[in-house]
């Protein structure tokens, strides 16, 4: 649990992800597209990924992935993220995290 507090304390934008996953794919595009740098963990690739997937399940996430955090705040998932992009709140979020400078 420590160590996931610094990896989403160190960056605005964090997303857990899998390279498996398509919704996993659309989140990261989106962010992308926004012109926002996130930093992107992929839990198929990396060293204790599965450690990282089942506190991130402890945390409510479910699915595990993908997971996104914006100024060290837990956001949600695809869905989350999708209905802030639908009511105009995303882009502001990203503001206030110093992620996004439109």
């Amino acid at each position: 649990m420590e160590n996931l507090q610094k990896m989403i304390s160190e960056k605005s934008v964090v997303i857990f992800s899998k390279n498996s996953c398509c919704m996993s794919h659309t989140i990261k595009t989106l962010f992308l597209d926004f012109g926002v740098n996130p930093t992107i963990y992929e839990l198929d690739e990396i060293n204790r990924g599965r450690e990282i997937e089942q506190v991130l399940a402890q945390l409510g996430c479910s699915p595990t992935v993908p997971v996104v955090f914006i100024g060290g705040q837990l956001v949600g998932g695809a869905n989350q993220v999708m209905s802030l992009h639908l009511n105009r709140s995303l882009v502001p979020m990203l503001k206030r995290a110093g992620a996004l400078w439109l």
